[in-house]
């Protein structure tokens, strides 16, 4: 009997601040980021030279290198430039919340033409820019690469992605960024990752446990925080890192989620099943081919040639009959009788989306 992979996630909800044991405890931290405390993206165009004849030689390619010629005085023609040795790269990287001038980042570099490898390029003096337009940091620098690729006239090899490089600490950041969590009534806000409203009010009722009327629900995603009057301006980072450390058990959902692709189940301790039936089979259609050869009578002029055979065949496995699951079956007792069944877990997968259509599966059914 081959029992079906099917984990069992538990995830308990009671109401804070009572816990009961075995119920998971998050940090808040863990839950909800600071509202205005985040990264933000940039990105650049540029060029890297000094590649052994794996570049590119696409026009964009000639027309930024004679760009960043003419800023050097050189003007030159993007037809009079041979650009094997250079390649045009999408470059990108993460400013951090609180960054300040003269911060390192690291950068990534991404081909975008028809180089073959990076390797022992030099990214040349590159703008990243945020979503406002602003320049942010400059990149340069050499470019190191998770790989090679080698090819002669009649093989080649290659390992990981040539076309991709990192520049560690490549990019410097040209001015401050200004993070400001704070409003101006002093207070701060905490943004849920997943929206739910039962999480956010367990947040509101862990807060003010720690201390009195501070926490405030404004949405399902939000709660605001008021910074005591009493705390001091060098004492607000440590009242922010001291509420982030609350633990809370968030509301979990009960739902099912199917990967098609790997056979994975994963469903939550509070999915239920309904009183329901279930009977499994299994049909199984066997395919044979025999190929015959047919030799010709001697002197006959005839060919010798291959004749097909296939043979089908068809049997039904009747499985263990009928099984009859209860109301507020568990997760645990489902998978226990449908192991009984002898069910695979892409039998399984079929099951649960047939309790899902018969209004027999008390979760969100969710396949990848």
């Amino acid at each position: 009997m081959f029992a079906p992979l099917l984990l069992a996630v538990l995830l308990q909800a009671p109401t804070p601040p009572a816990a009961r044991p075995g119920d998971v405890l998050v940090r808040i931290s863990d839950l909800a980021d600071v509202k205005g405390v985040r990264e933000n993206a940039l990105i650049g165009t540029g060029i890297i030279v000094g590649l052994n004849g794996t570049g590119d030689s696409t026009p964009a390619t000639r027309q930024a290198l004679a760009n960043l010629l003419a800023k050097q005085n050189l003007n030159l023609k993007p037809g009079d430039l041979t650009a094997g040795n250079s390649a045009l790269v999408i470059v990108t990287a993460t400013l951090p919340p609180f960054s300040r001038e003269g911060d390192r980042l690291d950068v990534s570099v991404s081909a975008t033409g028809g180089a073959k490898s990076l390797f022992g390029g030099t990214l040349l003096f590159c703008e990243l820019q945020a979503a406002d337009g602003k320049v942010w940091a400059v990149a340069q620098g050499p470019v190191t690469i998770g790989g090679f690729s080698a090819e002669g006239k009649g093989a080649s090899v290659a390992q990981n992605h040539p076309t991709v490089g990192f520049l560690t600490a490549g990019a410097t950041v040209e001015e401050d960024l200004d993070t400001r969590f704070l409003a101006e009534d002093n207070s701060f806000s905490f943004r849920l990752r997943k929206p739910d409203f039962a999480t956010a009010s367990r947040m509101v009722n862990v807060l003010n446990a720690h201390r009195e009327r501070i926490a405030t629900p404004i949405d399902p995603a939000t709660v605001r925080v008021r910074v005591p009057a009493d705390l001091k301006a060098d004492e607000v980072i440590a009242f922010v890192a001291e509420v982030s450390e609350l633990q809370l058990t968030p509301y979990s959902r009960a739902r099912v989620v199917v990967n098609e692709k790997t056979g994975t189940i994963i469903a939550g301790e509070w999915v239920r099943i309904r009183s329901v039936a279930i009977a499994h089979g299994n049909l199984t259609v066997t395919v044979a081919e025999s190929p015959i050869v047919s030799q010709p009578q001697p002197f006959s002029n005839g060919e010798t040639t291959t004749v097909d055979r296939t043979d089908v065949s068809a049997t039904v496995d009747s499985g263990n009959g009928v099984t009859v699951l209860p109301t507020t079956t568990s997760i645990a007792e489902l998978s226990a009788a449908l192991n009984a069944l002898g069910a695979t877990p892409r039998d399984l997968i079929t099951i649960l989306q047939m309790l899902k259509q018969a209004d027999a599966l008390e979760a969100d059914l969710e396949v990848l």
